[in-house]
């Protein structure tokens, strides 16, 4: 059980769109949130069973997936070793997860891959490093109590950029959430939608160059930061993947996204 927390300088068209005018509030607000979730590494038979049902009515409340009489979903990928199932409890209950999957030439096999290798596999031959992030599901009681909900949720995936000094973030999703993506992430098309396994609707697939805007991200959504150490509590964790800067001796030498000087850091100007 990992309690994530916020980071300090001192130290879907559902999703809620925070007002300009009131940003700090919103962070403090996010922030307050994060402070009170535990995020785990769903290891246990018993935690993965959670998060199994947990999206089956997730998912069936989209109308999303056919009717089964087991009541959960999971598929092959969250048995692969380049992923990593979370679960975030608050006050011990079960919120939200999702899945993170890291990919790399080495290790190609991850749920999007199946879907868009058309576009992935030259990035991944071309030397490129992804996280992918699949399987986004949330409580219908919770999100509807604390609204900062995806936000505190999806903070994982900037973790596991960081950590593993990723080129792209990805993300496969509908149509009616990519204006979260765009949003919050910088996220832009790059395959229009297209069935996606054991789904009923066609998904997107849009990604970001992670490093170009992480700071103009971290500028907007300052709770998104976070340190190397909680980055290693939540993806230190597994053994046969590799760890953080062992990837090829050039992610070895290359500085965290972070710590890299003002003057080595990419432009912040939208392409």
């Amino acid at each position: 059980m990992v309690q994530l927390q916020p980071y300090s300088a001192s130290s879907r068209s559902s999703l809620p769109t925070p007002d300009e005018r009131s940003r700090g509030g919103f962070a403090a607000h996010v922030s307050e949130l994060i402070r009170k979730i535990d995020c785990r590494l769903a290891n246990s038979s018993d935690q993965r069973e959670a998060i199994f049902r947990l999206r089956y009515r997730a998912y069936m409340r989209e109308k999303a997936i056919l009717a089964n009489s087991y009541g959960a979903f999971s598929d092959r990928y969250d048995e692969i070793g380049n992923g990593f199932l979370f679960g975030f409890y608050i006050d011990g209950e079960l919120a939200s997860s999702i899945r993170v999957h890291v990919a790399s030439k080495e290790h190609p096999d991850f749920t999007s891959s199946e879907v868009f290798s058309d576009y992935l596999r030259p990035e991944l031959d071309a030397g490129q490093l992804v996280v992918d992030t699949t399987r986004f599901v949330t409580d219908e009681a919770f999100s509807r109590l604390y609204r900062a909900l995806p936000y505190a949720t999806m903070r994982v995936a900037g973790m596991a950029c960081e950590y593993f000094g990723a080129d792209q973030l990805l993300a496969a999703v509908r149509a009616e959430h990519q204006a979260f993506y765009r949003r919050v992430f910088h996220h832009h098309v790059v395959c229009e939608a297209r069935a996606y396994p054991g789904l009923i609707k066609p998904l997107s697939l849009m990604t970001v160059h992670y490093p170009k805007f992480v700071y103009q991200v971290h500028e907007r959504y300052p709770f998104f930061r976070s340190t190397l150490a909680e980055q290693q509590m939540l993806f230190g964790m597994l053994n046969g993947w590799p760890r953080h800067g062992q990837l090829s001796s050039e992610r070895l030498q290359r500085p965290r996204l972070s710590e890299a000087p003002i003057e080595e850091r990419p432009s912040l100007s939208p392409p």
